[in-house]
């Protein structure tokens, strides 16, 4: 019977410099998306997948995040004194219970391939799940759930896919296709941040995987790659044709790039929206700034 994943690894150890000065105190993954920090999106979707262990790749300055999953039992009163339920049970949502969650530090910058490789001791001989956070993904159904369903069916190592103009390519890693089952896709190869020309494909990798241990020991082997840093797609590629072999996976949903700028505020304006909440007030002043750009030409 296939081992169930119930860890995920939360590579959080960038220093978020495309959002100074804003990340110079304040971690970028606790930035909010409408009313949520990015890291809070990244946990509810793990959750979703049945996660019950959450380990975070951290570095210095990071402190503001772990506080973040802590109890705040003065907060907590204050709501109750106030019987402002709604709010506690929001509170809920943030909390970590002593020993669901652990911290792991990366001392030095080597690449995400090197920040999983940190958390090898916690992980053990156990399949996985890796979420950025960077990554939001708005879904009917979450996307790590999506994959972990489509896991039980075909075992080895699952990367999340989504189709890239051929001019974004570089941006990424892309799949070799070998067979195109719909949904899932096996693969010969992973290219990371080829040129248009050299693209095996349409079809980008983005921040969501369940990898088998052999990953790690492939990391355990890892010269740097693309860029000077140890890629996580050279140790994924790296099983191609074993009995831990690749799949790409189609996730149906809409992703976010929320390490950048244009995504976040993407992010923002689609997630608010689609808030009863919030809806009607933003679409109110989204047409009105759309008549005030027609009125200007």
């Amino acid at each position: 019977m296939r081992k169930k994943v119930t860890k995920a690894i939360f590579p959080v150890a960038g220093m978020g410099t495309r959002f100074l000065p804003a990340t110079k105190s304040v971690p970028k993954e606790i930035m909010t998306l409408v009313d949520r920090p990015l890291v809070q999106y990244a946990i509810d979707e793990a959750r979703a997948a049945g996660i019950k262990e959450f380990i975070f790749v951290t570095s210095r300055g990071k402190s503001a995040l772990e506080d973040y999953f802590d109890h705040n039992p003065v907060l907590e009163q204050e709501l109750r004194k106030k019987n402002k339920d709604d709010l506690l049970d929001i509170l809920k949502g943030t909390n970590m219970e002593s020993g669901a969650i652990a911290y792991i530090r990366q001392h030095r910058a080597l690449g995400l391939g090197h920040a999983v490789w940190c958390a090898r001791r916690l992980i053990a001989n156990e399949p996985f799940a890796v979420i950025l956070p960077d990554d939001v993904i708005a879904a009917e159904t979450p996307c790590l759930k999506q994959m972990v369903e489509a896991y039980e069916e075909t075992g080895g190592n699952m990367v999340a896919a989504m189709e890239v103009p051929p001019e974004k390519a570089s941006a990424y890693g892309v799949l070799d296709i070998k067979d195109d089952m719909g949904s899932i896709v096996s693969v010969n190869g992973m290219v990371e941040k080829p040129s248009a020309e050299e693209a095996p494909s349409n079809l980008a990798v983005i921040g969501r995987y369940i990898l088998t241990p052999s990953v790690l020991s492939n990391l355990n082997k890892m010269k740097s790659g693309a860029g000077g840093e140890i890629q996580l797609t050279d140790a994924i590629a790296a099983d191609i044709g074993t009995d831990n072999t690749v799949y790409g996976y189609r996730f149906r949903g809409q992703r976010f790039d929320c390490g950048s700028k244009a995504g976040f505020l993407q992010a923002t304006v689609a997630f608010a929206l689609a808030r009863d909440d919030l809806r009607d007030d933003l679409m109110r002043y989204l047409e009105d700034i759309q008549q005030i750009g027609k009125a200007a030409e």
